[in-house]
């Protein structure tokens, strides 16, 4: 009788920790200051979501403490990654992050694997565009898929600012479908959309491959034309004439997302924290009025669905990277 009364008390011992452990869990909050990371330089789109985010959390008051932005770049994201990650299970620090890391991990650029972090939420996604000039004799997404099929080495095709980012892959995954041989096409790559654009109206080059909010940007100047856009359906806005490439006979769909992550072992207390902030983040007027001025796509998902789109876009990544060759 006395063993089973001690194997009792133990269990009921063990029981309350692991409730009081629970509970501690379910309530966690922030304690000290925040420091949101972004893996590059001040002034870029990773840069303006962090700023944004900070700015809505703070005005808000979304966080009982200070929301800092600590820009980390270089390094492919290296260096904010292992950033983040020397503060494991550590719900203080959050990351901007996009498919770069994807991209980077799977071409072998990265000791960091997605799985090496929490994903926490993913913010928008904004879908490429394609432009010509307006007196271009290429009038349609049809016209360049086959100009592409029958000699994918004919065009020069500006993008920004590195091979295998969103804009190389969407027009890779364009042309591929296709039946074009997309390790022939000639890619010409820029500092900036900026300079995409000022290649394409100097003569310099054939095709822009940037954001869709780059060629709405310029596109009532008229001196250019969006031949098709690499999403789901049509956008709103000056693009709202502009078809999809899946209209166009040649699906293809892929956009850069922003995403925003923790470190690894974060505890599900922490991770539901920042679930119900980014939850009401998404709500706000500010955050509603910029996804929409940059003609994104608000899918806002939080960390359960998160987990998924981020296997899934690695999964999606590592075949398109592998038609390219650029797979490790």
């Amino acid at each position: 009788m006395t063993k089973k009364l001690l194997l009792a008390a133990a269990l009921a011992v063990c029981a309350s920790l692991i409730l009081e452990a629970h509970g501690q869990s379910a309530t966690w909050k922030p304690s000290q200051n925040i420091e949101i990371i972004v893996p590059a330089a001040a002034g870029g789109a990773n840069d303006l979501t962090g700023r944004l985010v900070q700015r809505i959390m703070q005005e808000g008051k979304l966080a009982p403490t200070l929301v800092n932005v600590v820009n980390k770049p270089g390094g492919g994201h290296s260096i904010g990654l292992a950033y983040l990650n020397q503060r494991a299970a550590d719900g203080h620090y959050l990351m901007v992050e996009t498919g770069t890391m994807l991209v980077n991990e799977i071409t072998g650029k990265l000791n960091v694997r997605h799985s090496d972090i929490t994903p926490i939420a993913v913010l928008y996604r904004d879908f490429v565009g394609i432009t010509v000039r307006a007196d271009s004799p290429i009038k349609t997404g049809r016209d360049f898929v086959e100009r592409l099929r029958k000699d994918p080495a004919s065009l020069s095709i500006a993008l920004s600012s590195a091979l295998a980012n969103a804009n190389h892959l969407a027009v890779a995954m364009v042309a591929k479908n296709g039946g074009a041989d997309v390790r022939k096409m000639k890619i010409v790559v820029f500092n900036s959309g900026s300079e995409t654009m000022t290649a394409l109206l100097g003569g310099h080059v054939d095709v822009v491959v940037g954001p869709a909010n780059l060629a709405a940007r310029h596109l009532p100047d008229g001196k250019i034309r969006v031949i098709g856009l690499a999403a789901p359906r049509r956008l709103g806005g000056v693009l709202a004439q502009v078809p999809t490439f899946g209209e166009q006979g040649t699906p293809g769909v892929l956009a850069n997302w922003r995403s925003v992550i923790g470190p690894k072992n974060m505890t599900p207390g922490q991770v539901a924290y920042w679930d119900q902030v980014f939850a009401k983040v998404v709500q706000a007027d500010d955050y509603r009025k910029e996804v929409e001025r940059n003609l994104a796509d608000p899918i806002y998902l939080g960390s359960r669905e998160a987990r998924k789109f981020w296997d899934q876009e690695y999964s999606d990544l590592k075949g398109l990277l592998g038609d390219l060759g650029l797979t490790n």
